[in-house]
């Protein structure tokens, strides 16, 4: 007699009761989370399991996800990292401060020399010149490189110049003034003082 098979039961749908339990293993299990960029993350889970999480669509290589199709807690741990700061969010990466090494988060396309908010420098800063010591105000941070930079008096670039022949030449240069002057952010700088140009990284906030 010829028999029918049954039809294939369906997978159950997770209930609400499912959920606060994966998001307590999502932050307790240990893991370790690696951002790849283009808002995908590796994670690896305590049992040595390796899983690509792409965050923007939710979705996780892991079994959970697969199958089950529900918000597993690889995708969740990567939430939970982003948002207590210890993992970058989609389109941006961790990078280490030129000057203190702290870890701060920057756009995936942004150029070195990269600095926290506490080294950051900005028109009207003071900034010390790691050569010498003295203290300037910075007038203005280009975005052009010391290699691109003539100094017309020395017949050479700001990267040629003698002193600055140890510093990254594809670093932006940075105006300043001698000696320190008050001047004001975004305002203009007296007639009376020769602005310098400096290879980013010979300053240092002060």
């Amino acid at each position: 007699m010829k028999t029918t098979a049954s039809p294939k039961a369906p997978l159950p749908v997770p209930t609400a009761g499912h959920l606060p339990e994966r998001s307590r293993r999502a932050r307790a299990e240990p893991m370790s989370v690696l951002p790849l960029g283009d808002g995908l993350y590796e994670v690896e889970s305590a049992s040595d399991h390796t899983y690509l999480v792409d965050l923007e669509a939710g979705r996780c290589t892991c079994p959970d996800y697969v199958f089950r199709e529900v918000r597993c807690k690889h995708v969740r741990r990567v939430a939970i990292e982003i948002t207590e700061g210890h993992t970058p969010p989609p389109g941006r990466v961790a990078v280490s401060c030129h000057d203190c090494d702290e870890t701060i988060f920057v756009d995936e396309d942004a150029t070195e020399p990269l600095y926290c908010d506490e080294h950051t420098i900005r028109p009207g800063d003071t900034v010390v010149n790691r050569e010498t010591g003295d203290r300037l105000t910075v007038v203005d941070v280009s975005t052009l490189r010391a290699d691109a930079v003539e100094i017309g008096a020395a017949d050479c670039t700001v990267a040629e110049y003698a002193t600055n022949e140890g510093y990254d030449p594809e670093v932006p240069v940075v105006g300043a003034v001698y000696p320190h002057a008050t001047v004001a952010r975004n305002g203009v700088v007296p007639s009376s003082l020769r602005i310098y140009v400096f290879p980013r990284t010979r300053l240092e906030a002060a």
